[in-house]
């Protein structure tokens, strides 16, 4: 079996470093296909790659495995975390990004510590569990079942009757803003009932679109996006920018009673 390992990381293009972690695997696995999720995430901020990451690993064949290699050397435990989950393998630092990839951790989770205190030395673990991966070692051989990770909550959103306060959790290569507001949630507390979106002193959208195209070339338009969350765009513009929007502000849906 060739192994499709894919790489998520804020380490860059510019630098070496993601030529080290491609060049230490292919070392023990020749044959390794590498995928580049994307080297361009913020600084230390794993709740950009864990989002990232969770809204595009189910279109990988089951047996991929998935690297996340973002503010490694954060956690005081100074280990990776290994673990297989709906037929994926995930190797992460143990510095919160697991919780928030997943919203519950009912699988076992294997605790590798690192090699030596070397500068990045990691490069060298990331090789090695390629390796005993493809060649079908138990993950148990390699690594000690932890039960407690570090955890990180990120803000739900607040709901009632007839409300949804929510907060936006990215920002795209578009500058489409997305709100963590889900598509179910939106239907369970709406009950199809008309709405206002609120964000700034704008005034608010009150309908749901299904393509940026459904409204005139610089129009506001909010839809529920290829991963069911809810985004706010202008058509073929720049929403965050030109509305002022930033990550954590705040959106509020109202629905209206009938």
């Amino acid at each position: 079996m060739i192994p499709i390992v894919t790489l998520t990381t804020d380490l860059g293009q510019q630098d070496y470093y993601v030529g080290l972690i491609k060049g230490a695997i292919l070392s023990q696995t020749v044959d390794t296909q590498l995928v580049d999720i994307t080297h361009q995430i913020p600084p230390h901020d794993i709740v950009q790659a864990a989002y990232i990451l969770k809204n595009c690993f189910h279109s990988f064949p089951q047996g991929t495995i998935h690297i996340i290699s973002v503010n490694n050397y954060s956690s005081k435990q100074g280990a990776l975390l290994l673990t297989k989950h709906q037929g994926h393998y995930f190797i992460v630092p143990n510095n919160g990004v697991l919780s928030l990839l997943f919203e519950e951790l009912p699988f076992l989770i294997y605790h590798i510590p690192f090699f030596s205190d070397a500068a990045f030395t990691i490069k060298n673990m990331y090789a090695t569990l390629i390796r005993h991966i493809k060649e079908g070692g138990q993950l148990n051989e390699i690594g000690q079942e932890i039960k407690s990770i570090e955890q990180r909550i990120t803000l739900k959103p607040v709901i009632s009757n007839s409300q949804i306060r929510g907060s936006v959790i990215h920002i795209d290569h578009y500058q489409n803003v997305i709100v963590n507001i889900s598509k179910s949630l939106f239907e369970q507390v709406g009950y199809q009932r008309p709405f206002s979106v609120y964000f700034k002193r704008y005034d608010p959208i009150e309908q749901l679109s299904s393509h940026y195209q459904d409204v005139p070339v610089g129009e506001v338009l909010c839809l529920f996006n290829s991963s069911s969350y809810l985004e706010i765009a202008i058509n073929m513009g720049k929403a965050a920018s030109l509305l002022g929007l930033s990550l954590n502000d705040t959106i509020q849906i109202d629905f209206k009673n009938i």
